[in-house]
Order: structure tokens, then C-alpha cells, then sequence
């Protein structure tokens, strides 16, 4: 949530409020006065990910190996003091708080606009100004964080009501973010990640109690005052008559400040001068134009509860309401159900939980160009995919005509208003027996099993016919081989030079260490490549998610982004792939590459052909596009002989080695068959309440 103002009021106007404070100094007296315990702090992630993410280059996709580096580091300075961190994360968004979070997405669709904008006048990155997190950032550092051994928690409800309550129950020696909640909440001591200096372990640490002082408020009078200043739960727009009646009745003492901060002494001001009393509150909601929902005032106090908590401005017999109720939850299967729950709030899987009980998903912004009519969105590449996972995980939920539960989609992509959710009918799997069950997938054991899990997995991105030769594959490839055969067949703008930039990074991308990827320099950025970049990604966070639903067939780790994507070198083998660049210079002059090149080529080339797709040479240059006849590349792979194709192996010592030659014998070439997303993309502002995957050529 958050109180908009107070932040920069308790800094500006209240420094009493604000104490700098060494770490480490408190950790050493924390640790004297609970000898049983080493000093915990909390960690409020969503608040510290633009904290973390300090890599120069944000804008093409991501700096994975960096970034993981960053938080080795951060993690490193808080064990050297004793200090052990605690992870929380967003694992849902709650049904009051989604108007506010649809909001700040179109907000955010604007932002990512001027981004574009800047990139195609400029050819360059933009300013630290103008700073967008790079897509699917929050989800991949929860795991991130569990694989170097933190201690992760998603919520099931707001996080930040986890975080207090967390560092409340715990005893913990404080909460690290940036949320103006942490000052209402009634727990741990509050710091700044903002302020927080990790050479010297020092930040800021905000005080409730010199806050109360200074405005003449109890710490019981926190929650209403949060509420009366405006926040998720009760909008500004129906508080400003109340506050205009506030400052005429309390003055400015000085005209130093500016008038939110005269807005926030005078609402303290007239709650310090009523009874503390539900009575009060009572009065205060006949005050407030609440329309039909009288209640506004009192469910915001009430959400400021921790466990064990009452208030005064409430009725004594309520108290801790906010425990978690859970909802009928759609998987009527209760084993499997907690199963889900425990992994979610483990951070172990991703969306299965949120589509197991409300079945309702969401995804933010993704760095998107909206002018760009040749790529569509990702939330519409990917959706076929997600039909078919959740057709996986509500197999049981079908009713005796054989329908499956809908399931709401808040994702955000252009041309959606996000006024209501997408209903989405999941898509049955097109495999022999039919879809195995959850019981099967998730708690059976065997090797028979683990290849059924591959297949289902496979299935989702419609390449079940192909599972003896993605096993034959070291997994991080398979995992990119994968996304690129799914996203060539479901976009025809896709061209060869995308696939040869894609399967260079991905090779070249072996062995080079987070300093030499941060040292590497672009001399430009474009902006398709940005969005592909982003699309890749997402399609990241789509393999976790199947790999989720279908009971873990591959690693979690080996689909994680620092395995298998550089954003910026990325960019770089994007930009020499459209202007010609030789195959040795793609390869960046490592012979032992060519044949591994050719044969990943050689691997996508077979599966889109059997779905009767031909990738075309479309050589873009310095933002000039020109069509090329087939033939007339070097690196051209749609021949009309026979192509060898090697599988790999992996060797720690080696890199990718290749045993068994295999041959694969292309059919006739097919023209790029049309998936209907430029369509497509012309037409969503239509609203259905189905909506369909396209179909597969067969």
C-alpha cells in the first residue's frame, strides 16, 4: 500500500522520525538481549528489486549473471554481521487491492511507451530517469534467491501484511524496504533500503513512536490516520473536502511546507482532538461521501491489525480479522491442494497455486512496443501454452460435459483496458490416453513417470512428438530450443536472422562470466530486439509455469535466465545477424562452434517444418528491411537436402559435445503459415468472453 507523501513528511519535515543507524552495532545488541536467536530481518522484496538492480544495461532484457552477482554481494554483507535475511514476495493480489494495481499497469503502459519512443529517435538506452525493471524480474528473483540458499516466502494474501506480521511473530530485529506501511503497522523497527549504504552497512531507520510524537497521535492512531490521509483501500478522491476541512480548522503554523505536509499535521491535528472510539470512527464515515460502502473506513483500520491486535477505534470484540480465509478453492482434491500451497508459499512453483484456488492469474508489464504491428503482444503469444497448463491442472475440475473451469486473466498487453478479466477456457492436451491426473504427475515415482511429465510438458507447446530428441539435449538448451521452435510457429514475422542471433547468444553465451558480460558495449540498441528480448523472457516464466503444473520434469534451475540469456549480448548478435555478419564473426571466432550452430538450427528447422513452417531471410540492416530469396545466405538452413542433425551432450569440461550421428529428411518446403496475430492484434479491444487458442496446423 503505502501513504503517498508521508514518506518524504517524515524525511523533510520530521527528521526526529528518521535515526541513522549502524547494522551491525544493533545486530551485536539485539543478539546480547536474545541469546537464543541470531538477529533476523525481514525483507520486503517487492520493495527492494529496483534496490538490487544496479547492472548499467536494464533495457534489453536483462543482465541475469550481474544481477545474480548483486545479490550474492547483498546477501554476503548482512552473514558477515551476523545478520540472517528473510525473504517475502507478492504471491497474490488481493480482490480490494485490484483496482489499484490495474491502475498503476495502464500507468505503467505509458512509461513503457516514452521508453520506445526514446529508443527508435535515439538508438539508445535511456537515462536512469527513465528506469523500467526488466520483464519477469520479481519472478526470477525468487529464485534467484532460493538458489543460493535464502530463506523465500510468497504470500498468500498482501505481502506487506506478511512482512509485519512476520517480523512481529518472530521478534525480529527489523524490516528492510520502502513502504510507508511499515511506519502504521505496529511491529518491527522500520529501514530504508533506499538509505541503505552496504560498504558500511548503515541505513535509516524510521521511528513510529518520534512520529506519533511529533504529530501528537498515539501508535493506536496510526491506522486511522494512514486511512485518512489515502491509500488502497480508501481512495484520495473522496478525502479532499475532509481535508480542506482539517487545514481551515488547523492553519499552517509556516508556510515552509508544502501543502501535503500541511494536508497530513492537520489530519493528525483533528484526530488528536476527537475521542478515540469506534464512535468516532462512526462519525468520521457519515462525514466521508462513502457512497454505498459505509464500511470503507472501518475495513482500512481494520486491515492495519497484526495477530493478537485490537484498536480502539474498532468495536473490542474485533481483532485480527485479517487472518487468512481461504476460498472454496476450485481443486477439490485437498492433498494436492496443500501440496500447491505449500510449494507457493515455499517459492517453489509459479501460478499453479493462484490457478488451483481462485483460478485467477495476473501479469504485469512487459517491455513492449505498441507501434510494433509485427510482434504481438506476449501475453497473447504465450496464451495457447497457458490453456493447455491449465487444462493440466483442472482436469478434475470438468463438469459432466466434459467443461473445463474458466479462468481470469488480469495480463497486461496493448489494446486492453483491463476494465474485467479475460475468460479463458483452458485447451485439452492432444496426447494418447488423454491428460494424466495431478496425482499422477505430482506424487507418482519411476522413470516411466519423469518421461510422462516430459511428454505432458512438451505437450503444453505442442512438440510431444519430439521427446527422444529433447532429452538427448543438455537441458537449458532444450529449454531455449523449446521457446524458439513454439514462438517461430506462432509468429510469421520471425526470420531467420532472429533464429541465428538467438542460437549464436545462446552458444556464445557459455562460459563468459558476469564481469565479462557487464564489460561488453553496445554502440546501439534497437528496439525490436528489446521487445524480443522481453519476449523471451516471458516465454521463461511460461516453461517454470508448465514445469510447475506438470510436476517438475525438468530443474527449475536450468530455466532460469542467468543459465540462458544476456541481454546485451543478446543485442549484439541481433544487430550483427541483420546486417550480414559472417558466421565465424557471430561465433565470435570459435570454430568449435559451427558445428553446435548448425545443428541447433538444424533441430528447430525439423520441428517447424513438420508444422509447415519455412523460416524467410529478413535482413533488417540499420532499420531497413530486405527481403531475401532462399539460397542466397551462407547461413541459410531450409535446404532441400538432406540435413545431419547431431544431439548434444553436456560436459562440464567441454561445453556441448555431439555423439550419434542421426539424420533428419526435411519434407517439401510449406509457405509461413498464418497464425492471425497481426489480425488479431487489430481486433482485441473486441472483448469475448472466450477466448480461443489459434489453431495448430496439422
Amino acid at each position: 500500500m503505502g501513504i503517498k507523501g508521508l514518506q518524504w513528511f517524515v524525511a523533510n519535515a520530521c527528521p526526529d522520525a528518521c535515526t541513522m543507524v549502524n547494522l551491525k552495532e544493533m545486530a551485536e545488541k539485539h543478539h546480547i538481549s536474545h541469546p537464543d536467536s541470531s538477529p533476523v530481518i525481514v525483507v520486503d522484496a517487492m520493495g527492494c528489486i529496483r534496490h538490487w538492480y544496479t547492472p548499467e544495461s536494464w533495457v534489453c532484457g536483462g543482465q541475469w549473471q550481474e544481477y545474480l552477482a548483486n545479490l550474492q554481494d547483498f546477501i554476503k554483507a548482512f552473514m558477515a554481521v551476523g545478520i540472517k535475511l528473510v525473504f517475502c514476495f507478492d504471491g497474490v493480489v488481493e480482490q480490494k487491492k485490484r483496482d489499484e494495481w490495474v491502475k498503476r499497469r495502464l500507468k505503467n503502459n505509458k512509461e513503457i511507451a516514452r521508453i520506445f519512443q526514446f529508443l527508435k529517435s535515439y538508438r539508445q538506452q535511456p537515462g536512469r530517469g527513465m528506469f523500467f525493471i526488466p520483464s519477469g524480474l520479481a519472478t526470477f528473483t525468487r529464485f534467484a534467491l532460493k538458489s543460493l540458499d535464502q530463506e523465500t516466502i510468497c504470500s498468500l494474501q498482501e505481502a506487506d501484511y506478511e512482512v509485519a506480521t512476520y517480523g512481529l511473530q518472530n521478534n525480529c530485529m527489523g524490516i528492510l524496504g520502502q513502504d510507508t506501511d511499515y511506519l502504521i503497522y505496529n511491529t518491527s523497527p522500520y529501514f530504508s533500503i533506499n538509505k541503505l549504504c552496504l560498504d558500511r552497512m548503515v541505513t535509516v531507520m524510521y521511528s513510529r513512536e518520534n512520529l506519533c510524537h511529533a504529530l501528537g497521535l498515539n501508535i493506536t492512531d496510526l491506522p486511522i490516520f494512514a486511512c485518512l490521509l489515502g491509500n488502497d483501500i480508501v481512495p484520495e478522491d473522496i478525502l479532499e473536502g475532509f481535508w480542506q476541512k482539517c487545514v481551515a480548522s488547523c492553519p499552517p503554523k509556516s508556510q515552509s511546507y508544502d501543502k501535503r505536509a500541511n494536508i497530513i499535521r492537520a489530519v493528525a491535528s483533528y484526530i488528536s482532538r476527537i475521542p478515540c472510539s469506534y464512535g468516532s470512527l462512526k462519525d468520521l464515515e457519515e462525514m466521508l461521501p462513502l457512497a454505498s460502502d459505509k464500511k470503507l473506513l472501518y475495513r482500512g483500520v481494520e486491515s492495519y491489525l497484526l495477530p493478537g491486535q485490537q484498536s480502539p477505534w474498532l468495536p473490542p470484540s474485533v481483532s485480527n480479522s485479517q487472518i487468512l480465509k481461504q476460498e472454496t478453492a476450485i481443486c477439490l482434491d485437498q492433498e494436492i491442494f496443500q501440496l500447491a500451497k505449500e510449494q507457493h508459499v515455499r517459492a517453489e512453483n509459479y501460478m499453479v497455486y493462484n490457478v488451483l484456488s481462485k483460478g485467477e492469474v495476473e501479469c504485469s508489464n512487459t517491455l513492449e512496443d505498441e507501434l510494433d504491428t509485427e510482434l504481438p503482444g506476449q501475453a497473447l503469444i504465450y496464451r495457447p501454452v497457458r490453456q493447455h497448463i491449465y487444462s493440466v491442472l483442472l482436469q478434475s475440475g470438468k463438469d459432466t460435459c466434459g467443461t473445463y473451469p474458466i479462468v481470469k486473466e488480469w495480463f497486461v498487453y496493448f489494446g486492453n483496458p483491463m476494465e474485467q478479466p479475460d475468460l479463458i477456457q483452458p485447451i485439452q492436451l492432444d496426447i494418447p490416453g488423454g491428460t494424466p491426473s495431478l496425482r499422477t504427475l505430482w506424487l507418482t515415482k519411476g522413470p516411466e513417470v519423469q518421461t510422462l511429465r516430459y511428454s505432458v510438458f512438451l505437450a503444453c507447446f505442442h512438440l510431444q512428438d519430439m521427446v527422444e530428441e529433447f532429452q538427448l539435449l543438455d537441458a537449458p538448451v532444450a529449454a531455449v530450443c523449446c521457446l524458439l521452435i513454439y514462438l517461430t510457429l506462432q509468429v510469421d514475422s520471425l526470420s531467420l536472422e532472429d533464429l541465428n542471433a538467438f542460437v549464436a547468444h545462446t552458444l556464445c553465451l557459455q562460459g563468459k562470466s558476469a564481469a565479462q558480460l557487464a564489460g561488453l558495449q553496445l554502440a546501439q540498441v534497437d528496439s525490436r530486439a528489446v521487445q524480443l528480448g522481453s519476449l523471451f523472457i516471458r516465454g521463461l516464466t511460461t516453461l517454470i509455469m508448465a514445469n510447475s503444473a506438470c510436476g517438475f520434469p525438468m530443474n527449475m534451475d536450468d530455466l532460469m535466465p542467468w543459465k540462458v540469456f544476456d541481454g546485451k549480448l543478446f543485442q549484439e548478435k541481433y544487430q550483427q545477424s541483420h546486417r550480414g555478419s559472417s558466421l565465424e564473426e557471430l561465433l565470435e571466432g570459435n570454430g568449435s562452434l559451427h558445428m553446435q550452430f548448425q545443428n541447433l538450427k538444424s533441430f528447430i528447422c525439423k520441428a517447424c517444418v513438420v508444422k509447415k513452417r519455412t523460416i524467410q531471410s529478413r535482413q533488417r540492416g540499420n532499420g531497413f528491411i530486405t527481403e531475401m530469396q532462399e539460397g542466397g545466405r551462407e547461413c541459410s538452413f531450409q535446404q532441400a537436402h538432406t540435413t545431419s542433425f547431431v544431439p548434444p551432450y553436456h560436459s562440464r569440461n567441454r561445453g556441448f559435445q555431439w555423439r550419434g550421428p542421426q539424420s533428419y529428411f526435411y519434407g517439401s518446403e510449406a509457405q509461413p503459415s498464418g497464425r492471425g496475430h497481426r489480425d488479431q492484434r487489430r481486433h482485441r479491444g473486441q472483448r469475448r468472453r472466450f477466448q480461443l487458442a489459434p489453431r495448430w496446423p496439422r
